[in-house]
Parts: structure tokens; sequence; C-alpha cells
């Protein structure tokens, strides 16, 4: 406003020196008018060219398109697209998808010892203007299949692309070997390791987008959602909190938002089991489920097979003294006699797992500890189920191998990716010893680790976001022992004491569910149509109510309501213990 003051200001100004004869007039005035010979006007000059209008680009014509490193947020040399192809429309009904142009691109770094970022787009030749970006898992390292779906995502549902969305997904700035999401090696490179810790996300969104914006000529996207679990979650909070103005909504199921946090509790848990006997095997780990469902299954008011009370099953089971068919679930003495029974080395693991890490050092993330996981009531690995979901599932969690030195194939994953890290990313000594690194007191290596802390630890301020009207949808398994549950309720409670529960209730929801692990289960594995709930939120001001999730293996077809956290699906009474309707969201 003052500076439409000043020109009215400058304009009144100019047309008072004209009244007054300060333009060559006549006039008498403040101003002399020149007596000398009248300047002969200059010419008018010709009309500027109207600007060019940008026109869209082939599929074909972006192939060798460079992305300047201006147009990227962040240091680096530049992009380039390294292939572009038409992939015609395929599938019908939910699993359609549209012809697109697949894009795979490169982004270079500023140390030319630094791996490039790889990069995936799919183009829809009709576009909707929206794009979804997705999120990785483990150490990334390999691009996501950007024509699938969100994470969870229902098969009766299109995924993004076939909704017309513009996708894309990175690799996060390396390369991963046959280990995959374990191969930690990029962590010697510090700008990989900035890549992976999250420049790798705001750099791949600017290059997208500028190659979006080249293809469809039709400006910037005007909704813009990222989808991740895991990493990929803790990706998903952490572009929402470091740049709020790139995205509209977020997915984010069970979220490593503390992942140097998370790593280390991990690490605990690891050598826990390390101990002298204190591994359980495959019929250890059912016979620990099947007492806690004896325990705690009812706590919800029906025997389903899944623990909903969760809260209340963590303060009252204790493995010390409960049963299992009418016998005691420890055994006799303490002594390991056998499958049928848990040794007080094995029940002092499971405590340690379940009891928070603290850190007796300074994290510069400002992280003090990490919680424990919900082990009862998990399945940590019972490979004696015979559902092609479980290998992935024992993978996940306790694997078929005790944690040791050196790490065998078997190991737990957790245990596989903290050597990686201790080896590569902390103490760069390829021969260290990872399991006598204390996570509570690491000596030495606290400053390392307190420097890693500020790549891996995302901070809860979403305040910025939530300002510029971005919707958050949280949601996280019981059963994972991969990532804490308790981690993402202690976000959620942080934006809470922050911003206010009824501001909070205005961006965001939090959801939990039951028997779902760790992004795979064989007792309850969910699918939620996050993306339309999401949509509707952002795109038409419409909150999440009633949602429900549906479990495609335990119980195929079977549904649960998804409550607003702290509350859990409690059954009714009455009504089929498969319909969502027959439970109601409680808290007591």
């Amino acid at each position: 406003m003052k500076q439409r003051h000043l020109f009215l200001l400058g304009c009144l100004s100019a047309v008072t020196l004209s009244a007054c004869g300060g333009g060559g007039s006549g006039g008498t005035g403040l101003l002399a008018a020149p007596t000398s010979t009248p300047v002969a006007a200059t010419p008018a000059s010709p009309p500027a060219s109207p600007p060019a209008v940008p026109t869209p680009k082939a599929c074909a014509d972006l192939v060798g398109m460079a992305i300047p490193a201006s147009a990227i947020g962040l240091p680096t040399t530049g992009g380039k697209v390294t292939a572009a192809t038409v992939t015609a429309a395929t599938g019908t009904g939910a699993t359609a998808l549209p012809e697109y142009c697949n894009v795979l691109g490169s982004i270079a770094p500023v140390d030319p010892n630094a791996p490039s970022i790889n990069f995936r787009l799919a183009l829809p030749t009709a576009w909707n203007k929206k794009v979804v970006m997705f999120g990785g898992g483990g150490f990334d390292g390999t691009l996501p299949n950007v024509a699938g779906n969100v994470p969870a995502g229902p098969a009766d549902q299109p995924a993004p692309l076939g909704r017309g969305y513009a996708t894309f997904a990175s690799d996060s700035g390396h390369q991963a070997n046959a280990a995959g999401s374990l191969d930690g090696q990029f962590q010697l490179n510090d700008e990989a390791f900035r890549n992976f810790g999250g420049h790798a996300l705001k750099k791949t969104r600017d290059a997208a987008v500028y190659l979006i914006q080249a293809r469809y000529a039709a400006g910037a996207p005007v909704k813009s959602y990222f989808a991740g679990g895991s990493t990929g979650g803790r990706e998903a909070v952490s572009v929402a909190q470091r740049w709020p103005q790139d995205w509209d909504g977020i997915i984010a199921w069970y979220p490593a938002w503390n992942q140097l946090s998370a790593m280390l509790g991990g690490h605990r848990m690891s050598r826990a089991l390390a101990q002298p006997g204190a591994y359980p095997n495959t019929p250890k780990r059912a016979l620990l489920r099947q007492a806690v469902l004896e325990a705690c299954d009812t706590l919800d008011g029906v025997a389903d097979g899944l623990v909903s009370n969760q809260l209340r099953c963590n303060s009252t089971f204790d493995p010390s003294v409960a049963t299992v068919n009418g016998a005691p679930l420890r055994c006799a003495n303490g002594a390991d006699t056998g499958d049928t029974c848990l040794s007080d080395a094995q029940i002092a693991a499971l405590k340690t797992i379940n009891t928070a890490t603290s850190f007796n050092f300074f994290l510069a993330s400002g992280s003090t500890g990490y919680p424990g996981y919900n082990v009862w009531g998990a399945d940590l690995g019972i490979t004696s189920n015979p559902s092609p979901l479980q290998p992935t599932v024992t993978f996940l969690n306790f694997g078929t191998e005790q944690p040791a030195m050196p790490v065998p194939a078997g190991a737990p994953y957790i245990t596989k990716q903290l050597d990686q890290t201790i080896k590569y990313g902390v103490t760069r000594d390829l021969q260290f010893d990872s399991l006598s690194l204390d996570p509570e007191n690491p000596g030495p290596w606290g400053a390392r680790l307190s420097e890693l802390s500020t790549m891996l630890d995302v901070s809860s301020d979403l305040s910025a976001f939530a300002a510029r009207g971005g919707k958050l949808l949280l949601a996280h398994g019981l059963s994972d022992v991969l990532v804490s549950t308790r981690a993402t309720e202690q976000f959620y409670q942080r934006l809470q004491a922050q911003l206010g529960p009824n501001y909070v209730d205005g961006f965001a929801r939090y959801y939990e569910v039951a028997g779902y692990g760790h992004a795979v289960s064989t007792v309850f594995n969910a699918t939620w149509d996050s993306l339309t709930a999401l949509e509707q939120w952002a795109e038409n001001g419409t909150a999440p109510k009633a949602q429900v999730t549906t479990d495609t293996a335990g119980v195929p077809g079977r549904k649960r309501p998804l409550c607003d956290y702290p509350a859990w699906p409690k059954y009714k009474g009455t009504g089929d213990v498969n319909a969502a309707e027959s439970f109601t969201c409680a808290t007591f």
C-alpha cells in the first residue's frame, strides 16, 4: 500500500508541474518555462512482441533435456533426462493405468565423488494437474514403483497414476548393491548421506516439477501430495516440516520420523537379543503370542485374534508370571528347558525391548531417547506360518539367526541396518564390532551420532505446513517392532502440545491398526483408501470421518474402524465381528 501511495504522489506531482507551466506551456508558476527551442518529439517505439506462449512437449522431446541447477532449491550441478518413452494404457477397473510418459533422469552432485540422484517420473497423457511423490524404505537406494499405489492402498481403488496424477520418486541419491535397502556404503560420502537425510527429496521434487511444467506447459501443479512409509514416512513428515510451501498433503505410514533415534533404540534391541540364551526361536515366539492373546485379546470386548487395547495390555502383561494353555510361560527355575516355555534370559531380552532407550549423551536434534516397542502380541517372525507374507514379516522382525559378529544373513533387519550405519556412517571403520557400541552411552562416538541426528531426526514442528492449509494423515500398526508405534504417538502428542488439540484436529489425523506390523502382516494386513481421504480434505475441505481399514490376509475382508488416536475399536457386544459397524471407538 505504501508503494501505491508513492506512485500516486509521483503522478500528482507530474500533473501539478505540467499545469504550472513546467511542461513548456506559456503559463506562470513556481518553475520558469524554458526559453530554448523545443526539442522534437522522439518517435514512438514499435509495440513489443507478445511473450512467447509455452507449448507442450512430446514425450520423446524430453530425452536429453537439461535441468538447470538454478531450478533446484539446493546445491547441485544440474540434472538431465536420460530416457523418456511412452507406455501404453493397461488394465481395467481399479487396476487401469493410462498412457503415460515414463521418464528417467539424474541429478548431478556438487562433490564429484558423490553418486548422482536417479529419479523416475510417470507423466500421464491426460494429466489431472496434481502430483504424488513416493518415499522409499530402509536405506533407499532403488527407484520406487511410481505406477504403484500409496502405502497400504486398497486394490479396489485406482493408484495415483490411474487417477491421472503425475508421479515421481528417487533412489535418494545412491544406488544400492545386492543388499538392497540394507546397503549402507553410501554413508562414507557426506553429500550422499545428506541426500538420504532429506536433501534428495527437495532436489527431486524441484527437478520433477521443472520437467512437468515443460511437458504440459500448464503451469505448476495445483495440488502436491507425498506418500511414504517407514523411511518413506520419515521423508513424508520431513518435506512437510522443511519445505512446507511445496506440499498440500501428506500420507505417512509407520514413519521413522526420528530415524537416528529409532536406529539407536533398535540397536539396544539387537544387543539384548545377542546375549547368551536370549534369542527366542520360532516355537517360543508363537508361544509368547499365544500367551499374550490369552491375557489381552478380550480387552477390546471380543476374542478376534487382535489386541486393540494395546495400552492396557502393555501395562498388565508380564511374561514372568503369564500362563499359556494353563501352564506357566516361564520355564521352571528360569532355565531353558525347550520350546514349551521362555527362559529368564529370553524374558529379560523381551522386557528390554518393551522399555525405553535413554540417551545419556547430547543429541543436537534434541532427542533424549526412544520408546519401547509393542512386543506383547506382535508376530516376531513365526516361520511356521504358511502364509506367503510370513517370510517378509520374519525378515523385518527377529529374523532367523541371533545377532552376532560378523552379522549373519538371517539376523534381525535392525541388526543388519545398524551394523551398516555404525561401520560406514559413524566409525567409518569396516572392521568395527558394531554390537560393542552402546546406544545409550556411546562414548567417543556420541559427537558423530549427534551430527547424524540433525539429518535423520525430523522436528515435529509442522506449524508452517498447517498455516498454509496442509493436511497430514498418519497411521501405524500396533504390532510394529521395527519402528515403534509409541514413537508415532509421541510425534502426534508433541503436535498437540505445541499447537493445541483443536488446532491439530483441523489439519492432522492419526490412526492405529491392531495386528498390523511393519508394512505387512499375516494377522491383519491393513489397507485404507488414504488418498481419497486426503483429496477430499485438501481439495474440498471435508475432514476424514468414519474411516475404515480392511484386512487382506488374516481374515480377508474383515473391517475395523480407524479411530482417532487415542481411541481404539471396541466391540459393541453384538453384531458381525468382521464388520466395522460392530465396533465403537473407545478410550476406556
